[in-house]
């Protein structure tokens, strides 16, 4: 065996190792944060670092699902993410496929506009003032519509575009396709691990919305859950939260509320991530260095 296949070997042993602490270190605060969200409460106080709890306990989950606020704030959410990632995606698809064609004629002049939006922006003040204007204040679409194009991801899916041939463009013309159908039939098609990558950013995007919430949003009824879990956790700071009215038990640690909300607000995005995943790579790969 040569020296040259033993130094692949040893590269590939050590990035192995490597890659696997760097998923270790990435894993183990995600254990952490579910397994104390079920410790008991003479557990938690009596180990400073919980990852295998030996005796569970739902009152934290029982304490922050004692109405019907999460679980109502949880549908918004959803509704908001699905309603913004699906707008967004078609906004961004439409207004990205003419500019990655060289015979749009006024393509540099938009592309100069967005990448002037990257470096300079409005601010917070100048953004309420449109909302309200616009008559969106205390409206889902208030959370949606200012952001529906981020110019970072209308990036991505231009240089995705632009890296199919326009030779299939042609053969479509010939036999009669419009530029709609053709953006619809072909184009995105061929597109979809860009489209799955930049699924996956508007949804968390759309997922975490929380400054936007609390600048746009003054009806408590229509709170997304990353506002509702920040009102629960100020509630539990004041100390140990009263478990009396809920099952006649003991104080709660406030810690355990937390990692209890924090459980709820991240799994399900942890859930659809794996479904994206396999797309995730080449459509931000592709999309950021082609071009």
């Amino acid at each position: 065996m040569t020296d040259k296949r033993w130094g692949n070997y040893l590269f590939d042993g050590i990035n192995i190792i490597l890659l696997s602490l760097f998923a270790l270190i990435t894993v183990v605060p995600f254990i952490h944060v579910i397994s104390s969200s079920f410790a008991s409460v003479a557990e938690y106080n009596s180990r400073s670092f919980l990852l295998f709890p030996t005796e569970f306990s739902l009152k934290a989950y029982s304490y922050i699902f004692t109405t019907n606020a999460l679980p109502k704030s949880l549908g918004i959410t959803v509704w908001i993410t699905v309603a913004g990632t699906l707008t967004s995606l078609l906004l961004t698809t439409l207004f990205a496929y003419p500019l990655s064609r060289n015979r749009f004629h006024f393509r540099r002049s938009i592309m100069f506009l967005i990448v002037v939006t990257m470096i300079f922006q409005g601010g917070m003040i100048p953004d309420y003032l449109v909302v309200k204007e616009l008559g969106l204040l205390n409206s889902y679409w208030s959370l949606i519509l200012p952001r529906a194009i981020i110019a970072f991801y209308l990036i991505i899916m231009i240089n995705f575009f632009k890296n199919i041939p326009e030779e299939l463009e042609e053969s479509a013309k010939i036999d009669g396709c419009g530029d709609l159908r053709m953006l619809f039939r072909i184009i995105i098609p061929l597109s979809l691990p860009a489209i799955a990558t930049l699924t996956l950013f508007y949804a968390v995007l759309q997922w975490n919305t929380y400054m936007h919430a609390i600048l746009y949003i003054n009806d408590t009824e229509k709170w997304p859950i990353q506002v509702l879990l920040r009102q629960i956790v100020m509630v539990s700071q004041a100390g140990f939260v009263e478990q009396g009215s809920i099952a006649g038990e003991s104080a709660i640690p406030p810690e355990t509320v937390k990692m209890a909300v924090i459980t709820v607000a991240t799994l399900p995005i942890l859930v659809v991530y794996p479904f994206l995943q396999k797309y995730f790579a080449k459509g931000a790969l592709v999309g950021s260095v082609k071009g």
